[in-house]
């Protein structure tokens, strides 16, 4: 069936659309940018170096900012949770002024996923004439520690090829002065070496995944102390330094160990007031084996890296190029969804709300206070943008009868309170506080708390921006009350699932069998250049489904291709869902096996129905595929999702799948991790999970568009991509 609003096809529509207020774009980008490795504020530091970090909280000024959420002071603010971008034009620059002439000896850029293939850094003592200390044209973003030789007041990064379409952004932006240890090398000794470690919290969190280079990818631990990790450099070297960077798992208690048999172990280096982040840790010390061994967690989790970085001495100072994700990438959990004490049950599910003012306009409609109790967390409420963006704002939900609450999740939209209290009521005039903070950091925040009461209010008194308060969800738990019982979920499935229950195996008739699939012809979106037609594209031929691009004349576009879905024919909440797929090469091709939520089909529009891409490939480059998550707080550009780099995907058929149940999803191309997702880690750095109800499943080709990017000369038409077969599993 044809979908009834245009479908956002596998959609880059553009980076920070959220479908809402577009007056908050800007706030909005703000918020999704605190997605990187720890979600936390970390000043790098060198233990016993005279290296000193010149560049926090200095005047900062760039060519432009992409919008006002994104200013040049976010780069050297010491927060890897906010952001510089610029507009989406080459060239481009930013520049700090250090206040002073300084001997600069080191420039370190922690890259966001636009980020710049070509640069220099340079610079200046008087921020007009400019002096190049440092240039390359072969940059692959990440975070790049980079040793140079220089002075100057002013340093700047001066852009001037990007990598994306969109602009150029960094994280942070860190000048250094003074002495690096002597002889200390900055080449990565460990990255990719063998790795082992006490435990892992699942599969896909191995020891490996800490040496890989790549900072979307963790090793986790059980939830217990001791715990360890080592790797083996292969023989014996001079170790004089270690990078650590942490997970918001991280270790208060911990020593660095050196071996040479991997039996008897050196303390190099010991702490007992780590504060995570990242870390960068001088030591002397010799070993082929280097170990972390924890012996005190910050959390109740266990201990969680994405990177151990060891330098040893004698190695060249070259630049780490480290190859990093995109921060739309994931941050595996530390933990599971928020867990309700003793006998506590959800009290707050469709009970009456009274807020201080609430949004019911075009940009949020309605965004009223029922909506922060309806257990839905595409929906939200939103205080007035005509009197409502002030101090305070408030929302109060009644319970029906008095009880006694034990905890309090808050899922913030990016309008969230640094500080405000919860509070309780008898009567919804007299307030007691049970919970108070100035230190609020939005997304979810699960509050333990000890109270009694037939009234629970949020009372914010500042917010975190220009705009108002608004919440997606607040839910109350404890005993008492009136509860209503919300729907129950269906059951998780044990993995691996092996109970199929839909299939397509496309080995009989000529054609896409319309009991099971629906046609979706039309044009598509993202700029997409091509039509889809009604079976014309596609066909049955040698037990494989084939969707074809022609260049064709058709629908007013100059170029054909298929797609097809399986709306209002079958749908599945969780499981194993998998493709056997044959991708075609060639540049502006852009294959796709994707899932949409089905309420889309009734009206609710993308991306709050929320968007599951197992597999995307793009016909440039057949060694990459993409897994991607769109939600209202995270899509197109801004996704959380991974991609990874392996075969030449277009050369046979390979298997694409996903295995989802209520608190994770783990993408796999074959037997191969692309993402792992965790509704914890998603609702606590990027925003409502949103996909715990029915989806159906979709395949199609698209020829051109923001993603891929376009056709040329060397595209062959025709293109086809096979599938083998669709197969979903409880």
């Amino acid at each position: 069936m044809p979908w009834s609003a245009p479908a956002p096809g596998h959609r880059r529509l553009s980076r920070f659309t959220t479908g809402r207020r577009t007056l908050r774009a800007g706030a909005i980008a703000t918020a999704v940018a605190a997605m990187l490795c720890a979600y936390i504020v970390v000043v790098v530091t060198r233990a016993d170096a005279a290296e000193t970090l010149l560049s926090q909280g200095k005047p900062t000024t760039a060519s432009s900012t992409e919008n006002a959420g994104t200013p040049a002071s976010n780069a050297t603010d010491g927060n890897t949770g906010t952001r510089w971008s610029s507009a989406f034009s080459d060239p481009q620059w930013i520049q700090v002024d250090l206040g002073a002439t300084q001997s600069i000896t080191r420039v370190a850029l922690n890259w966001e996923a636009a980020y710049a293939s070509a640069y220099q850094i340079q610079t200046s003592g008087n921020g007009s004439t400019w002096t190049t200390i440092y240039s390359t044209t072969t940059s692959t973003g990440g975070i790049q520690s980079l040793t140079v030789t220089g002075s100057g007041r002013y340093v700047r990064v001066n852009t001037t090829a990007r990598a994306t379409q969109y602009g150029v952004s960094l994280w942070e932006f860190q000048v250094y002065g003074g002495s690096t240890p002597t002889g200390c090398g900055t080449t990565n000794a460990a990255l990719g070496k063998a790795a082992t470690a006490s435990s892992t919290e699942n599969a896909g969190t191995p020891a490996a995944s800490a040496f890989d280079g790549n900072t979307g990818t963790r090793w986790s631990s059980a939830a217990g102390d001791p715990q360890w990790i080592q790797v083996d450099l292969g023989t014996t070297q001079s170790i004089c330094g270690v990078t650590l960077n942490w997970e918001t798992a991280y270790a208060t208690a911990f020593q660095l160990q050196t071996s040479t048999n991997g039996s008897t172990w050196t303390n190099i280096y010991s702490t007992t007031t780590g504060t995570g982040g990242v870390q960068e840790l001088t030591v002397t010390g010799s070993g082929r084996y280097v170990r972390l061994n924890g012996t005190a967690r910050a959390t109740q989790w266990g201990y969680s890296l994405w990177e151990f970085q060891v330098r040893v001495t004698g190695a060249p100072p070259t630049t780490n190029d480290t190859p990093s994700s995109s921060p739309s990438q994931p941050s595996q959990s530390p933990s599971q969804s928020p867990s309700q004490p003793g006998t506590s049950v959800l009290l707050s599910y469709k009970k009456p709300a009274v807020a201080s003012t609430s949004q019911n306009d075009s940009n949020c409609n309605p965004c009223t206070p029922d909506k922060a109790f309806d257990n839905d967390p595409a929906s939200r409420w939103a205080t007035s943008p005509t009197n409502g963006w002030v101090d305070p704002g408030w929302i109060y939900v009644d319970l029906g009868a008095t009880a006694q609450i034990k905890q309090v999740v808050l899922q913030w939209d990016p309008a969230y309170a640094v500080s405000y209290q919860i509070q309780t009521s008898a009567d919804a005039v007299n307030w007691t506080p049970i919970y108070t903070t100035t230190t609020g950091k939005g997304f979810r925040e699960t509050l333990t708390v000890n109270g009694t009461g037939r009234y629970v209010r949020m009372y914010g008194t500042q917010r975190s921006n220009g705009y108002g308060y608004s919440l997606w969800e607040f839910k109350v738990y404890g005993t008492g009350g009136n509860p209503v019982q919300p729907p129950a979920f269906p059951a998780d499935p044990v993995f691996p699932a092996t109970n199929l229950v839909w299939a397509d195996e496309f080995n009989t008739g000529t054609n896409v069998d319309t009991s099971k699939w629906t046609v979706d012809p039309g044009t598509g979106q993202n700029g997409e250049i091509q039509y889809y037609t009604n079976l014309e594209n596609t066909s049955i031929q040698g037990g494989s489904l084939v969707i074809e691009a022609r260049k064709q004349t058709l629908g007013g576009r100059d170029y054909t291709s298929g797609r097809i879905n399986t709306s209002n024919k079958f749908s599945t909440q969780y499981g194993r869902v998998e493709a056997r797929i044959k991708v075609p090469k060639g540049n502006g091709l852009w294959p796709a096996f994707w899932m949409m939520g089905t309420d889309f089909l009734t009206g609710r529009p993308w991306p709050y129905n929320g968007e599951i891409d197992i597999m995307e490939i793009l016909g440039k480059n057949t060694n990459e595929v993409y897994s991607t998550l769109h939600a209202p707080a995270y899509n197109g550009g801004g996704g959380y999702g991974q991609k990874i780099s392996t075969v030449d995907l277009s050369l046979d058929y390979h298997v694409y799948s996903t295995e989802w149940d209520s608190k994770h999803m783990t993408f796999r191309v074959d037997n191969q991790i692309i993402l792992v997702a965790n509704k914890d880690t998603v609702e606590t750095t990027r925003g409502p999970w949103v996909y715990d109800h029915q989806f159906y499943l979709i395949l199609n080709l698209a020829v051109g568009g923001d993603f891929p990017g376009p056709i040329d000369a060397t595209t062959p038409f025709p293109s086809r991509m096979y599938v083998d077969y669709v197969r979903v599993y409880k």
